[in-house]
C-alpha cells in the first residue's frame, strides 16, 4: 500500500500568483474567505516539490482546489499564464507566473475518505444498484448475465497471474529477460537484410556499397587498412595459429597487387573482422575495439546499428541479440560480395560467425542470392569438409518460396 501523502502550509510568499476560480458561483466579499496554501511535504520528488493546494474556508462551506490529479484544470499543463502588478508609486510593473485553480465545494461527511472507510461508487455501480431495485427482468437478467462474464474474466487473470507467478520463480527475471531478447530472432529475417535495391541494373548496385561503409566511415578507416595491407607471412602465420577467422586469411592472402585496389581491400578485410569479433560478444561495451585502434565513428555504428539497447541495475547495456547476429551476418555476406566479385564462402562465413549452416542458408536466400557448390581440392585443411557452399549474386535475384509445414486432415467418415 502506497504511503501516506504528507501536506504542509506553504511559506512561498509574491514569487507565483494563484488565480482561483469558483465552480458553484461568484463570492461578492473576498475578504470574507480563509484561505491558505498547502505545499506537499516531499520537496524532493520532481513529481511531487510543485503540487499545491489551496483551501478557501467559508462561514458555509470550504472549497478546495489542487493543481495534480484528476480534478485540476488541463490549461496550466497546456499554457502558461502570467499577472502582471502595477506599482502605483514606481508605475512599473512586475509580471509573476501564474495558476489556476478550480475551487470545488466540500460537503461534511461525503468526500472524507480514510483507510478504513470504502470508497465511493462509480457511476457504473450506481446504474447497477438502480437497475437492481428498479429494473425491469429483461435488465436485471441483462446484469446478472455481465456479472458472471465479470467473475470469468477474474477467474481467467488470476489464474494467469498465477502461472506467471509460478514462472517468475522458476525460471528468475534475469533468465525471463534473456528469453525476450532471444524471441527476436523469431522475427522475420527480411527486416535485418542490408538496403537494398531490387531495380538495379548492374549486381554490384544491389546492395550498395556506401549503405554498408558510408563515405566519413571508409575514410576513417585508412590507418587501420593501411595494418593490413603491410601484414608479412609471419604475421599471417601467427594470426592462423590464433585461429583468426579462415575467411578473412583468404582475402588477406590474396591481396591485389595495385596500389588503390589494395588498400580498398585491405579496409573492407579489417572491417569484416571487427564484424566478425563482435557477432561473438554478448555484450558490447563503450570502449569495444578501441584497444584495436578502431575509429569511434566505426564502434559507434557497431553500437547503434548491430545492439540492443537495455537497462540493468541503472546502467545501459548494449546486447548482440540473436537477431543482431543474423544482421551482422547479412552485413558480412554483403561486404564479401563486393570483395570477391559478387561471390562469397557461405561454409568459411558460417564457421567463423559461430551461426549454424541452416539460419546462414536463411540468410543468403532471404538476400536472393543463388547458391552452389565448390570442390575444395586445390587445398586440404584440418577439421574442414571437401566441399564449400557459394553463394553469388545474378540478376535477377532468386525468389525462394517458403515451405510451410501443412498437417493432414482427418477424413471424416
Amino acid at each position: 500500500m502506497a504511503a501516506t501523502c504528507e501536506w504542509e502550509p506553504c511559506e512561498e510568499t509574491g514569487q507565483d500568483a494563484f488565480i482561483v476560480k469558483f465552480s458553484n458561483g461568484h463570492v461578492k466579499n473576498s475578504e470574507q474567505l480563509d484561505f491558505q496554501l498547502l505545499k506537499h511535504a516531499d520537496g524532493v520528488n520532481p513529481r511531487k516539490k510543485n503540487r499545491r493546494i489551496v483551501v478557501a474556508e467559508s462561514d458555509r462551506l470550504p472549497y478546495v482546489g489542487n493543481n495534480f490529479g484528476s480534478g485540476s484544470l488541463q490549461c496550466n499543463n497546456l499554457c502558461r499564464y502570467f499577472v502582471g502588478v502595477l506599482d502605483k508609486r514606481t508605475m512599473q510593473m512586475k509580471v509573476h507566473n501564474a495558476q489556476l485553480f478550480n475551487m470545488l465545494p466540500v460537503i461534511p461527511g461525503e468526500s472524507e475518505v480514510n483507510e478504513n472507510t470504502k470508497q465511493a461508487d462509480t457511476y457504473r455501480e450506481k446504474v447497477d444498484a438502480l437497475i437492481e431495485a428498479f429494473g425491469t427482468t429483461k435488465q436485471k437478467r441483462a446484469l446478472s448475465s455481465r456479472r458472471l462474464n465479470q467473475v470469468g474474466n477474474d477467474t481467467l487473470q488470476q489464474a494467469v497471474a498465477l502461472a506467471a507467478r509460478n514462472i517468475i520463480d522458476q525460471k528468475g527475471v534475469e533468465a525471463l529477460h534473456n528469453e525476450v531478447v532471444e524471441t527476436e530472432a523469431q522475427t522475420d529475417t527480411a527486416h535485418f537484410l542490408p538496403p537494398c535495391n531490387t531495380e538495379a541494373d548492374r549486381a554490384e548496385d544491389v546492395y550498395p556499397f556506401d549503405q554498408l561503409l558510408s563515405p566519413n566511415e571508409f575514410e576513417a578507416l585508412k590507418d587501420a587498412g593501411a595494418k593490413m595491407a603491410a601484414l608479412t607471412a609471419e604475421d599471417l602465420q601467427k594470426m592462423r595459429a590464433e585461429n583468426s577467422p579462415q575467411i578473412v586469411l583468404r582475402h588477406l592472402e590474396s591481396l591485389p597487387k595495385e596500389e588503390a585496389a589494395r588498400d580498398r581491400q585491405s579496409r573492407c578485410v579489417w572491417y569484416l573482422s571487427f564484424l566478425i569479433k563482435a557477432s561473438q560478444q554478448r555484450r558490447l561495451s563503450f570502449k569495444f575495439g578501441s584497444e584495436d585502434g578502431c575509429p569511434r565513428i566505426i564502434i559507434n555504428k557497431v553500437l547503434k546499428d548491430f545492439t540492443v539497447e537495455s537497462f540493468h541495475n541503472g546502467s545501459l547495456r548494449n546486447t548482440v541479440s540473436s537477431s543482431m547476429r543474423m544482421k551482422l551476418a547479412a552485413h558480412c555476406l554483403a561486404l564479401l560480395l563486393h570483395m570477391s566479385d559478387q561471390t562469397a564462402n557461405l561454409t568459411l562465413l558460417h564457421r567463423d560467425m559461430g551461426i549454424s549452416d541452416v539460419k546462414m542458408l536463411e540468410v543468403a536466400k532471404a538476400m536472393g542470392l543463388t547458391l552452389c557448390r565448390q570442390s575444395a581440392h586445390s587445398r586440404e585443411e584440418a577439421g574442414t569438409h571437401d566441399e564449400y557452399r557459394m553463394v553469388s549474386l545474378v540478376l535477377p535475384l532468386v525468389h525462394y518460396e517458403r515451405r510451410m509445414e501443412r498437417r493432414k486432415r482427418k477424413r471424416m467418415n
